[in-house]
Formats: structure tokens, C-alpha cells, sequence
């Protein structure tokens, strides 16, 4: 995949992040596809497994932001490395990362994600702690 067309594709896909609609998002994956996060690690598989995943994740987040900060592009895809703007209560988390995105047939196959959450898991207890 050419430098273009990954920053194209995430110029599309990354919005599709933000709003709480799941079903938006899951367009971008394909019928077999994998998607991995830090709190899935041994992964999903299927558009099936992932939507219903994506619909508790989106639910729980609705307003966060992703940006691409940086584009390698590769043969089956591209890797990027990310900014995720978090509101988490009253506060906002800013975590970076990286993901691993194959493509095929226009549509995501594989997505791995990799980030710290230490930072979002303290925001997110201490929340709850002031409950």
C-alpha cells in the first residue's frame, strides 16, 4: 500500500472511532477479519465478535479522538502510530500507540493494537473511586 492511500484510508476510517456508532466502524473490517487491543489480547475474529466488542468500547467512550500521527505504509497494509484524545470524567487522557492494519479486498483483515493503559486504567478507577 502506497503512503496515499494508507493516510487516505485512515482519514476515513479514524473518525468512524468517534460518535458511538459501531455499526459505521465495523464497514471498515471484513467477514473474517482479526482485531486485537490490550484488553483482547488473544484477539476477535469476524465481523460478529468484533461488533459486539466494538458496541460496549464505543459506548463506554463516545467522544474520544484518534489521530495519525505517523504512517508506515507495507505490502499488505500500513502500521501508524496514533493519538488518542480520552475524556474520562471530568479529565481528558492523551495516550499514543501503534496499530498493525492489513488490508484486503479494500477492507480491514488484521488489526493489532498496542498502547499503555496504565495511564486511562488510573483515570478510570480513580473516576470510579469518586463515586
Amino acid at each position: 500500500m502506497e503512503h496515499d492511500e494508507a493516510a487516505q484510508f485512515c482519514d476515513r476510517w479514524l473518525p468512524s472511532w468517534t460518535g458511538n456508532d459501531p455499526d459505521r466502524l465495523i464497514d471498515f473490517y471484513g467477514e473474517g477479519a482479526f482485531y486485537s487491543d490490550p484488553t483482547v489480547k488473544n484477539g476477535l475474529r469476524g465481523r460478529g465478535e468484533i461488533l459486539s466488542y466494538l458496541k460496549k468500547l464505543l459506548g463506554n467512550n463516545p467522544e474520544w479522538i484518534w489521530t495519525a500521527e505517523e504512517i508506515f505504509p507495507a505490502d499488505r497494509g500500513f502500521t501508524f502510530k496514533w493519538k488518542a484524545v480520552i475524556p474520562v470524567g471530568g479529565m481528558t487522557i492523551t495516550e499514543f500507540g501503534m496499530d498493525i492494519v492489513e488490508i484486503t479486498g479494500g477492507k480491514i483483515s488484521r488489526n493489532e493494537v498496542f498502547f499503555d493503559t496504565l495511564n486511562l486504567v488510573k483515570a478510570i478507577l480513580d473516576l470510579k473511586g469518586k463515586k
